[in-house]
């Protein structure tokens, strides 16, 4: 199976685990990452509020190169994929609009492939048959609170994520066929504030405070996340959070590729486990003891 990836700006910076667990995960369900040539960044909230068209057109030049082969876009960062499915939905409704992003990225544009987030290229797509065929390590006894963010499932008419827009099920289907336990928690599409926290910290900060809060209160062991921007705000603010509340959550925050490609096989070294600011490789340290055949 062969797919158009676009990494995007996090996943070669602060989100590398995201992109070094994802390429794990895909050798090993041999699904064909086509990384776009000369990607280019989808604009994120900067051409938003600068332009219109400069906000459609980022993103449409990077789907167009990958219409041009004929394929789907396989999208990790969540921002990233909400950005792609904004233009795809503008061009498919508008054909001024697609002559004017036509026009402006210098190639033609007709919104016929799809964006897809790499969870439902996964689950969807890769399936999760294929994805328990290849688990070595299963993750026995360890309890996810699987996070999907506010970019992922919203607004629902960009997205054909999950059809269950409140309480979306695919990243817990997921660790089910790895082996884990994902926790039944309230805040799995609540924001994190991520986006607000560097700017007004007494508006973000309380966001993720009680997020991990309810991930603590519901018996996870970690968060299971789908986002780079969401990962890295719960990964980096807990000292923060712990002097501000008093507050020690000491939780892991994976990528959901993370723990794909600990039940894989993969050791943390190869997938970046090392990097993450709350230590986190201590707690699947135990992982495969039982050893599947």
């Amino acid at each position: 199976m062969k797919i158009a990836y676009y990494p995007g700006c996090s996943l070669e910076t602060t989100g590398i685990e995201f992109h070094l667990s994802t390429e794990y995960c895909a050798k090993k369900v041999d699904l064909e990452l086509w990384e776009i040539p000369s990607w280019n960044c989808c604009g994120a909230s900067s051409a938003h509020t600068l332009d219109h068209l400069l906000s459609l057109a980022l993103p449409a030049r990077n789907l167009a190169i990958a219409e041009k082969e004929g394929l789907d876009v396989a999208v990790p960062c969540a921002a990233c994929y909400t950005h792609f499915k904004n233009v795809e939905a503008e061009v498919r409704q508008n054909e001024e609009v697609q002559q004017e992003v036509a026009q402006v990225i210098d190639m033609d544009y007709h919104a016929t492939n799809n964006t897809k987030s790499i969870l439902e290229v996964f689950v969807d797509q890769v399936g999760l048959n294929a994805i328990g065929a290849e688990v070595k390590k299963p993750l026995e006894g360890l309890k996810v609170a699987c996070y999907y963010g506010c970019f992922l499932v919203r607004p629902p008419k960009l997205g054909h994520f999950d059809d269950r827009t409140e309480d979306p099920q695919s990243m817990d289907d997921l660790i089910t066929a790895l082996g884990g336990t994902p926790v039944e928690w309230p805040h799995k599409t609540e924001c994190c504030g991520a986006g607000m926290v560097t700017l007004s910290p007494e508006n973000g900060l309380p966001l993720s405070y009680e997020l991990l809060r309810a991930a603590q209160l519901c018996g996870a062991d970690c968060i299971a996340a789908a986002c780079p921007m969401c990962q890295m705000n719960l990964d980096l603010r807990q000292e923060e959070i712990k002097k501000k509340y008093k507050a020690d959550f000491n939780l892991p925050i994976y990528y959901f590729t993370e723990l794909m490609a600990l039940s894989f096989g993969a050791s943390p070294k190869e997938i970046g486990l090392q990097k993450h600011f709350v230590e986190s490789v201590s707690l699947v340290a135990e992982i495969g003891r039982k050893e599947t055949a």
